[in-house]
């Protein structure tokens, strides 16, 4: 078995993570999709050499998990064989339906393309660490606001020009200005140089003034999007983009081969990975579109933008991940049914198994951390941030629908005295009154 990887490592196809439940891949197609025979393969290969746990992560990628050194190498034969091509090198994240978007303000993949030769030809990729990344982003449906990058371009309602940021999602970044497409190219090419001579552990967020490409004006900053609308879109090609969530970013293998299945019926050619821990199903028809979506709701996928899953973030948590202290997962599945009937819609409600938060980037209403004190109530934040009290990990789904309940009943403000106080307070309780209230009735 490998030895545990360091912090901010990234786990390739070719160089897996290990994980309390064993080697962890991820791993994005280089097309931006697969065809649903190849899901299929990927899935009964993650059943057969895996645990079977098939998970897109926040930033759309397929992941994988319970490998062993030598099931993780019949996996990576197994992706081999199926064609799928896998992407390698720098992350360059783009939207999945780039070319295929209606309202696309410019195409990113020119820019991909070219920023991925610079950085093959200027010898980057050995020198920049794991986790350094690229975003550009077209303007599309597809928002990729909340993806934290080293590196953003943004293309600009003036034509051929490209808003450049570093370090940040696109509320945090620090813009450097507003580029045609050449200059913003070498803006980005020579930021990531800058990272690069700092070593492996260099990021954006690093570097000095003296580091930066030359500031052209500056670019102003754009309303920020969130998450992508949950809605079917028509494509420029003709097809329909269905979006289907996984519940909590996971999924049995066999349900989503069984998803991949019934597209294949349907005659769709190409399901792609998306942010927000969604699929998208290209469907060549209204009609595939609306047999798709009944067959994933009948699978446990979530298709309802108002599905209170879509509100939850929970990471893998304990057992799966070395670094939980609480099962998140297990945890956001209870509060979904409780929630369901009790909880305020709207309420973005963040379950993570440590403070590293890697389900989800923005603040949370409300979050529940896992650490060595209990479990962390954290209102309008991170887990990173300090806790306004802890509590034993008994009984959390019940005591979260009551901060959420209380949160929403009196919303005098996140940062009112009064309201943190009385949530401190009913958090430390160890009978959460949605409870009390049940046993009296």
């Amino acid at each position: 078995m490998n030895t545990p990887t360091r912090r901010g490592a990234c786990p390739a196809l070719s160089a897996p993570m290990l994980t309390g439940d064993g080697l962890l891949i991820r791993l994005s197609p280089a097309s931006g999709g697969v065809s649903p025979k190849q899901l299929i393969g990927l899935c009964e290969s993650a059943s057969a050499h895996g645990n079977g746990i098939v998970e897109v992560t926040a930033r759309g990628s397929f992941q994988f998990r319970g490998f062993s050194d030598d099931s993780a190498r019949r996996f990576a034969e197994d992706v081999e064989t199926l064609g799928v091509e896998v992407r390698t090198g720098v992350p360059i994240d783009a939207s999945p339906l780039s070319g295929l978007d209606p309202v696309e303000i410019a195409h990113p993949r020119s820019l991909v393309r070219r920023i991925a030769a610079g950085i093959a030809a200027a010898g980057l990729t050995e020198r920049l660490g794991p986790k350094v990344s690229v975003v550009v982003d077209g303007g599309g449906s597809i928002s990729l606001d909340e993806i934290l990058a080293d590196v953003r371009l943004t293309a600009a309602p003036q034509a051929g020009c490209w808003d450049v940021a570093i370090a940040g999602d696109a509320r945090r970044a620090t813009p450097l200005g507003r580029f045609g497409e050449d200059e913003a190219v070498s803006a980005a090419l020579e930021v990531l140089a800058a990272i690069a001579s700092r070593g492996l552990e260099g990021r954006a967020r690093d570097l000095l003034a003296e580091d930066l490409p030359r500031i052209h004006s500056f670019a102003p900053r754009r309303d920020i999007r969130g998450a992508q609308e949950f809605t079917p879109l028509p494509l420029t090609d003709g097809r329909i983009a269905l979006p289907l969530a996984l519940a909590f970013g996971h999924a049995e293998s066999a349900k989503l081969a069984s998803l991949a299945t019934a597209a294949q019926a349907h005659g769709v050619a190409d399901i792609r990975p998306a942010p927000d821990r969604t699929l998208l199903v290209l469907c060549p028809s209204q009609d595939a579109a609306n047999g798709m979506r009944e067959t994933a709701a009948g699978l446990g996928f979530v298709t309802d933008a108002n599905d209170i899953r879509r509100t939850i973030a929970a990471c893998p948590g304990a057992p799966a991940c070395a670094s939980g202290k609480i099962a998140a997962r297990e945890i956001a599945h209870e509060l979904a049914a409780v929630a369901a009937e009790t909880g305020p819609a709207g309420t973005s409600i963040h379950i993570s198994g440590c403070a590293k938060g890697c389900a989800r980037t923005p603040a949370a209403d409300i979050t529940v951390v896992g650490g060595e004190n209990g479990v962390g109530l954290v209102v309008n934040g991170t887990p990173r941030a300090e806790p306004l009290a802890y509590r034993t990990a008994d009984r959390l789904a019940p005591a979260i629908a009551e901060v959420a309940a209380n949160l929403h009943a009196r919303s005098p403000g996140f940062e009112s005295p009064e309201l943190r106080h009385a949530l401190a307070a009913l958090w430390r309780s160890e009978r959460p009154q949605t409870e009390s209230r049940q046993g009296t009735e």
